[in-house]
């Protein structure tokens, strides 16, 4: 499969959108979940695309970036695994073995564009000194183009380059190489929810944990199903807690009385 001029421009406008949704609006485009998403829609693979996405988003889940702290950027790494493994037919573990280094890759460029952006923050300080309104609204516009490009420019340049280089590197893909991305990529999802877990009080809801593993596991239902099962019993440990402390509001006042 070839990728054609379009698409390469589809996916490269959306990773200049979706940096600066993260930072201003935050509708959830820089997720890679969505990203994944939406190169699936363009390159024609949805399922391909949700599968890569899903996975990368695993491994964000629970993790944020505070202060000038910078991220592996999956949202990028999503665009490009979905493409790239869409090109080579080599499956589903080779698009996301592609696009976890990618995204760690990335994790530099996020530190250049807030490198870059503190030229025209240094501008806006000194517009405001002289109190230059338009100045400072010019400014604050040319520092979307950081965020922007920093995604942007990788994206389209992996992509233009990519679809002839995929398809070389492919042709002369040793055997060993493709298991290993094979079983890394299987790996990933495991590390993903691992981490989640860590952050999770996992202690504390261990039975729900096992009902769970049980459902999916021995009882071969979807994930849907489970996730159905798991909102009930939520449900139902929300109202029992809520009987508790109405309880125990009601007895407190039975003493004071």
């Amino acid at each position: 499969m070839e990728i054609n001029f379009l698409q390469i421009i589809l996916l490269s406008l959306y990773a200049f959108i979706a940096i600066n949704d993260a930072i201003h609006m935050d509708f959830g485009l820089n997720r890679p979940l969505i990203a994944g998403c939406f190169a699936g829609v363009v390159m024609g693979n949805l399922s391909f695309g949700l599968t890569v996405g899903a996975t990368l988003q695993l491994m964000v889940l629970g993790v944020s970036n505070f202060g000038g702290s910078s991220l592996p950027d999956f949202m990028s790494a999503a665009l490009i695994g979905t493409a790239l493994g869409t090109i080579s037919g080599k499956g589903v573990e080779f698009g996301i073995g592609l696009a976890v280094p990618v995204g760690m890759l990335l994790v530099q460029l996020d530190v250049f564009a807030r490198f870059a952006n503190t030229f025209f923050q240094h501008r806006a300080d000194r517009y405001m000194e002289s109190g230059n309104i338009k100045g400072i609204e010019r400014m604050n516009v040319l520092g979307i183009f950081c965020w922007g490009f920093s995604r942007a420019i990788p994206v389209f340049l992996c992509l233009l380059l990519g679809s002839e280089l995929v398809q070389n590197f492919v042709a002369y893909f040793p055997d060993w190489l493709g298991d290993g991305l094979k079983v890394a990529g299987g790996l990933l999802p495991v590390v993903g929810i691992a981490i989640l877990l860590k952050y999770l009080p996992t202690k504390k809801y261990t039975a729900y944990l096992i009902i769970g593993f049980v459902l999916s596991a021995y009882m071969s239902i979807p994930m849907l199903g489970v996730a159905l099962v798991g909102a009930a019993l939520a449900l139902l440990a929300y109202r029992r807690s809520g009987e508790k402390e109405l309880t125990s509001v009601m007895e407190g006042a039975d003493e004071d009385e």
